[in-house]
């Protein structure tokens, strides 16, 4: 059957349903509306109905040596799992959506829709797109959204052109579009309450990934002159070529001389500055701090001599093969691969393919936990209204994958998450436990508060079993035969 997952020979107990969050069982036959009733799990897969959330992971975090954090772009969770079988996912009753989205331009309303369209526009995706989209828990603004954003300074990108029919933010794919993050999802642990750390576009996302804050500083110098600012943080300019004053994750590693890398792949960096759904690419590159590319922005970085620890995506590649990773690794595309709109959603599957196939074909597989995200939602309709932490977020639900030899098998992980998480995950493992908080990091910053220690945020542990074996590799295709057009 073209485009379908195959089973895991190295499945255990296979995917756990919450009978609660959909209704379906094991063997379910999933019928999303208007497309063709698909089997999930597929024949031979085993199941456990039974699923519970583990509050922690039995045995020793340290077994994991590698973090490798790759990061997509603009997906919402329920455009990629939303008819998942056992997620918080897209309303359904008798395989039909029972939500409608209002449609201020068209009257009536926009139902979510089975999409196999590989080329999609999305939505505005700033911080008013996020509240105008969430509409005080509602989650109704997505198609008056797409209808009214800026049109994009490329003619040839704009929503005007080609976007007839229904707005795409309201499709959805499965696994005959994304069979490779549906394969991950099925044999490793899938995510579905994690949310973008705030409610922004990219920049403040990627601030936040590496460094749990997006701020604005008056003097780069100055790590007390930062304020909280998720919708123009600035880039770096000539005349201020490191604004980012406070604190990242880096300087917390280098103190404590834990390796680290960033990779970026050379190439296009199409989210736009102003954070509108279209314009012109630009180019980015390792050396050069970009949306996607933050950390050459920070003061600490160049302070601390490690400039040099942001690279092209192909020393990632080496590096994997050799088995020399960094004990943590973030990983982003360029537009390209990206998987942002109006990129195509095949070319982003292949790539992180290959990205995930390198390190499970390398020597430190056995010792690798992999966490796949996408960086905001991108306009895309998500029908859970995100928690708030703090005047920042969260933002919107993102997908979230969890990759390793000593990931649960089939694990669906209803904790509230965020990038946070990642952080948090990396400062156990490696650091003792220490966090990015200004009272006893030895680097004062004037942020509010310390996000890893949220109480809202879950602990990404129990998505590990550290007393199994560590499983072998499943290298998977990295052009599967997809349904996609």
């Amino acid at each position: 059957m073209p485009g379908r997952l195959r089973p895991n020979p190295f499945m255990a107990i296979g995917i756990a349903i919450l009978v609660a969050s959909c209704g379906s069982g094991p063997g379910v036959s999933v019928t999303p509306s208007g497309t063709e009733s698909v089997t999930w799990p597929p024949v031979g897969w085993p199941t456990d109905s039974g699923m519970t959330l583990m509050p922690t992971a039995p045995g020793d975090i340290h077994l994991i040596k590698h973090v490798v954090m790759i990061m997509q772009e603009n997906r919402s969770f329920d455009t990629y799992f939303g008819t998942y079988p056992g997620v918080d996912g897209i309303p359904m009753a008798g395989g039909s959506p029972t939500v409608c989205v209002p449609d201020p331009a068209n009257g009536g309303c926009v139902t979510p829709f089975h999409n196999t369209a590989n080329k999609e526009l999305g939505g505005p995706h700033g911080n008013s797109d996020a509240r105008a989209d969430i509409a005080n828990g509602a989650m109704s603004g997505f198609v008056g959204q797409q209808e009214g954003a800026k049109k994009g300074c490329s003619p040839t990108l704009s929503p005007a052109c080609g976007a007839g029919g229904p707005p795409d933010v309201m499709g959805y794919m499965d696994q005959r579009e994304i069979p490779n993050y549906w394969t991950w999802a099925g044999g490793f642990v899938l995510q579905d309450h994690m949310f973008e750390p705030v409610s922004s576009w990219s920049l403040p996302a990627h601030l936040f990934m590496v460094s749990g804050w997006s701020a604005k500083c008056t003097n780069p110098s100055d790590p007390m002159s930062c304020v909280t600012n998720i919708g123009s943080p600035g880039l770096p300019t000539s005349a201020k070529p490191s604004p980012y004053a406070w604190t990242d994750l880096t300087y917390l590693l280098h103190k404590n001389n834990v390796s680290w890398g960033y990779f970026i792949r050379t190439g296009v960096a199409p989210d736009c500055a102003d954070d509108a759904m279209t314009c012109t690419p630009g180019q980015q590159t390792a050396a050069v701090a970009s949306i996607w590319n933050p950390l050459p922005g920070f003061g600490d970085v160049a302070a601390d001599g490690q400039l040099g620890n942001v690279q092209s995506i192909d020393d990632f590649f080496t590096d994997a093969t050799d088995g020399t990773l960094p004990a943590v690794s973030w990983v982003t595309p360029d537009g390209n691969v990206s998987e942002h709109p109006p990129n195509l959603v095949s070319a982003g599957q292949s790539y992180v393919t290959r990205l995930i196939d390198a390190v499970m074909a390398g020597p430190d597989w056995s010792s690798t936990a992999i966490f796949l995200a996408w960086d905001d939602w991108g306009g895309f309709y998500d029908n859970v209204a995100p928690p708030t932490v703090d005047g920042s977020g969260y933002g919107l639900r993102v997908p979230g994958l969890v990759i390793s030899p000593y990931a649960r098998q089939g694990y669906i992980d209803h904790q509230i998450l965020s990038f946070d998480a990642y952080l948090k995950f990396i400062e156990d493992d490696f650091l003792g436990g220490q966090r990015i908080d200004p009272a006893t990091d030895g680097r004062p910053d004037s942020r509010p508060n310390v996000r890893e220690n949220a109480p809202q945020l879950g602990d990404l542990t129990a998505d590990f079993d550290f007393t199994q074996a560590p499983r072998p590799p499943d290298v998977l295709s990295a052009t599967p035969q997809t349904d996609l057009k």
